[in-house]
């Protein structure tokens, strides 16, 4: 099942995190799509940034705020009158949330508690979509891909909390639109690659940041095994989900969004992708004695829920991924045109 493109066209569609790295090729997606879209955000995290590289408060409504201010959060809710609401608001990384877990929390659980509220008295609402992610299960570091109904209690801080920003959703969509007003659904993607990620201890901006430099690329964990998947893939999804929902409400629920089996990698294999793509002779290593917290060392998606709902699949297997990463990479080293470069890659990857 396809879903028509230009359903978007004309919608008033409200993004929290749109600062951030998906949040960034979601917007830029969005407009392309001729969408109407609002956006609530911190100012972004990183430096360089890359909703300030393709000047994202051209492509969207962009309004600076805390997800955990929720009188700011409902007045630009009023103000932006939404049909469809995407959040992605959260404090993403695994290592930052130990040495800050209540701030994790605050934002990923009551930022969570306040979107919902919003949605409560907020009648334009037709469609709201939770993104998560593959985190939030009980990991048994088993070999087969968690399903739906297993069960929610991430390890970490940020796993944690993001289970917890699952139930809130559950308790909230049972608890209070149980009438079908808004369909509501989430959405547990695996870890994105793409052009423009900057953050800190992830392994794709790492190479890109070695790779500028012709340095040796440094891998803390490279047999850790993850569901690796091109950012536009799990953005897709998620544009579909909400589509489909908001034209009929028996689509809502909770589907993993993930990779096909082949595509579940090595992080070292992942970096041997990202080394032949880049060529000039770089090379990585692994440190004698890798320190840090506590990080899940296998963990896979079964997304056969999405793919019988809705005849979802992959359409880049993580080759072509990371050939994209690099090129998007290799024009923001060459000062090139960032928009152009991403409005190709979607154009490619929509046909």
């Amino acid at each position: 099942m396809e879903f028509d493109l230009n359903f978007y066209k004309g919608k008033r569609v409200l993004v929290t995190g749109h600062t951030g790295f998906k949040g960034s090729w979601l917007c830029k997606l969005l407009s392309l799509l001729g969408a109407d879209v609002t956006g609530y955000s911190l100012e972004p995290n990183t430096q360089p940034s890359l909703f300030a590289l393709i000047r994202g408060e051209d492509i969207c409504h962009s309004v600076i705020g805390d997800i955990r201010d929720v009188s700011h959060l409902m007045r630009v809710f009023d103000e932006a009158n939404p049909e469809i609401v995407l959040h992605l608001a959260a404090q993403p990384i695994v290592r930052d949330s130990y040495k800050e877990p209540r701030y994790t929390y605050e934002t990923n659980v009551m930022g969570t508690v306040n979107v919902m509220e919003c949605l409560r008295r907020t009648s334009s609402v037709r469609s709201f979509l939770n993104v998560t992610t593959d985190k939030v299960y009980l990991n048994r570091e088993w070999v087969w891909g968690y399903r739906e109904d297993e069960m929610l209690d991430g390890f970490d801080p940020y796993s944690n909390s993001k289970s917890c920003s699952e139930l809130v959703t559950h308790s909230y969509k049972n608890s209070f639109f149980v009438d079908g007003s808004v369909a509501i659904s989430t959405a547990r993607a695996g870890n994105v690659i793409g052009g423009g990620d900057f953050a800190n201890d992830r392994i794709i901006p790492d190479c890109v940041r070695a790779a500028v430099r012709h340095e040796e690329i440094i891998v803390r964990n490279p047999h850790s095994t993850r569901p690796y998947q091109h950012v536009l893939e799990p953005l897709f999804a998620y544009l579909m989900i909400c589509a489909k929902q908001y034209e009929d409400n028996a689509y809502s629920g909770w589907y993993n969004v993930g990779p096909d089996e082949q595509d579940c990698f090595k992080t070292g294999a992942l970096v041997d992708l990202f080394v032949k793509h880049w060529g000039e002779g770089l090379s990585w290593s692994t440190p004698s004695n890798v320190e840090g917290p506590h990080e899940a060392n296998f963990l896979k998606l079964d997304c056969s829920k999405i793919k019988s709902v809705f005849g979802w699949s992959p359409r880049w297997n993580l080759d072509t991924g990371v050939e994209k990463v690099v090129e998007w990479s290799k024009c923001w080293q060459g000062n090139g045109n960032l928009n152009a470069c991403m409005e190709k890659q979607i154009t490619d990857f929509l046909n």
